[in-house]
């Protein structure tokens, strides 16, 4: 089967799909109708099909190749491998053609980032009528602290405190006025999984349901730790995903206050654990997870005491998002931005798996990373440039927090409040040409029109998450855009794939989270079929070629949560709302 993959592909014209001409052609004259200043001579400006014409899967598959190969290390943050990554995103945007993105000159903005390894002979234990439990480091439980200091400690009582959520929107409060300051809350992942669609969403998860939201509500409460219990099918993601993700060097931004307004220590402990730590208070977890499914849910102390001290490694760390531009040519508009954003970083070096120590990130990012620099190329190689400048960034950090994007998003390079939109590309399609588009968070903005429009002109149709439980909107470099008020597109893969059975995506997509994510085992497979990626970096082309072109910017729709940033943003900077 792999090998007739490979033939297949092999026969494949690298410039558009097959199968599609016939949209393609239908969509450009639509386009060339439609969109200011396509067709009009007055402006010059020429027609996508360059661009689109300029995809293909083996320039694709020849940046996964060298970004997830032994020689980049990983690409973890302040290694060898960040050096590697980040001259090779340079070289390819000066090899394209591209301008600095970074006002001083340069291809590179420092982001400032201070490395946390704690000793894992931690010990933890929980003390409680009479008897004492001693999870396992790595096992049973992770634990760290984002305070820059060589030692964080805890000796506190347990509050469970159900999801932790604060939510008055919903008339929803898991504190009920308990003091939790100088405790330790224990949590459950996600948001409370009622019945009611209108609360929390339904089964999509908000924010109240990101791990990120808990650490934060604990550091608000003066809470002295938090510890949040794991769940497979609720977080999305194994134990395993947490124990490497957590387990050996994380990194922050470096805050002036040294991140002393966080909790002292941060953690997960795994279902078998937690279930072990409510027998110990005589208590049931599975009748109290049920309750907390309630407004009226009470805060418990569990009556269990917990001890904790981690020693840790410091390190300072510059580390570098990679940015580029391409400057729009209409005067009015190309002070307005348009941005493309991948993460470049993956894991390093770290707890070896199967005789691999190398964390390769080849689907995670080095696809989304290829995917950047292809989409430069292809709007450079058009006869007119768009009317908006284009940045192009690719982040670092991303798997540390999202930290590369956040600090752009604080730190901008070019106004927010005049950035039309921003679309992430992470962890893309490998396996082939699909009928539909998933678009996360679909229902939020106006961009949801536009990408119907762009997917119907190649035959495809716009499908939303297939796992809205699992809360992606919130998981990758897009999100902190969108929390100051920049329209987001966050494209995933389609699951329904041509020429395969019903199911087969979605199957595919749950395997390579079982198996692949986040371990060293996310390397190029024999299977992947990089048609798929050329398909959706069309579509992304022509999404990002459209809002370049535009004189009107895209919206959140109303009741959306970042509608009330972007209306400030707006006003802050001097243009008024759509």
């Amino acid at each position: 089967m792999d090998s007739r993959t490979h033939r297949t592909r092999s026969r494949q014209p690298e410039s558009v799909v097959p199968g599609v001409w016939l949209a393609w052609l239908a969509f450009l004259l639509l386009a060339a109708v439609s969109l200011p200043g396509v067709s009009g001579c007055s402006r010059g400006h020429s027609r996508p099909d360059v661009g689109l014409q300029s995809f293909s899967a083996d320039a694709l598959m020849n940046h996964i190749r060298t970004l997830s190969s032994d020689e980049f290390e990983g690409r973890g943050p302040g290694s060898r491998g960040e050096q590697l990554t980040i001259k090779y995103i340079e070289d390819q945007f000066r090899g394209i053609g591209l301008e600095p993105g970074n006002p001083d000159g340069s291809y590179l903005q420092s982001v400032p980032l201070v490395g946390i390894t704690p000793d894992p002979g931690m010990k933890l234990t929980f003390s409680g009528r009479g008897r004492t439990l001693g999870p396992k480091f790595l096992d049973d439980y992770v634990a760290w602290t984002k305070r820059v200091q060589e030692s964080s400690s805890i000796d506190a009582e347990i509050i469970f405190v159900g999801y932790g959520v604060q939510a008055p929107e919903f008339q929803w409060d898991d504190f009920k006025g308990v003091d939790v300051r100088g405790k330790v809350i224990v949590v459950l992942i996600n948001d409370p999984p009622v019945e009611d669609e209108k609360v929390f969403g339904g089964k999509a998860m908000t924010y109240y349901g990101r791990w990120t939201y808990k650490f934060e509500k604990a550091s608000e409460k003066g809470a002295a730790g938090c510890i949040i219990i794991h769940n497979t099918e609720r977080a999305g993601y194994p134990w395993d995903v947490v124990r490497t993700g957590f387990s050996g060097e994380q990194f922050d931004l470096a805050t002036p206050d040294k991140n002393m307004g966080r909790v002292a220590i941060e953690g997960w402990m795994t279902g078998e654990q937690a279930a072990a730590l409510f027998q110990l208070a005589g208590k049931d977890l599975g009748a109290l997870t049920k309750a907390a499914v309630s407004r009226d849910f009470q805060p418990v102390p569990l009556g269990v005491r917990a001890k904790l001290a981690i020693k840790n490694t410091l390190r300072r760390v510059d580390s570098h998002n990679v940015i580029a531009k391409l400057a729009g040519s209409d005067p009015e508009l190309k002070g307005e931005y348009v941005v493309y954003v991948a993460h470049w970083d993956h894991f390093g070096i770290g707890r070896e798996v199967n005789g691999d120590k190398i964390y390769h990130g080849a689907k995670d990012n080095a696809s989304g990373t290829a995917a950047l620099v292809e989409m430069a190329r292809a709007f450079v190689r058009l006869k007119a440039r768009p009317r908006r400048t284009l940045l192009f960034l690719a982040a670092t950090a991303e798997e540390q927090g999202l930290l590369g994007s956040r600090y752009y998003a604080e730190h901008p390079l070019y106004p927010l409040a005049r950035t039309a939109a921003a679309t992430n590309m992470d962890a893309l399609n490998v396996l082939g040409r699909t009928r539909d588009i998933v678009m996360i968070g679909r229902g939020s903005s106006t961009l949801d029109e536009l990408v119907e429009d762009v997917a119907r002109g190649q035959g495809r149709t716009v499908t939303a998450d297939p796992e809205p439980e699992k809360g992606f909107f919130y998981r990758s470099d897009h999100f902190n855009f969108a929390k100051r008020g920049v329209p987001a597109f966050d494209p995933h893969e389609g699951t329904d794939y041509i020429g395969k059975p019903a199911g087969w995506g979605l199957e595919l997509r749950q395997r390579y989270t079982r198996e692949d994510y986040h371990k060293p085992s996310d390397k190029i497979k024999d299977y992947w079929d990089l048609s798929g990626l050329v398909q959706d970096c069309q579509l992304y082309f022509l999404v990002g070629y459209r809002l370049a072109n535009d004189p009107r910017i895209p919206e959140w729709k109303p009741g959306a949560e970042f509608k009330a940033a972007r209306d400030a943003s707006l006003r802050q900077g001097g243009r008024a709302s759509p």
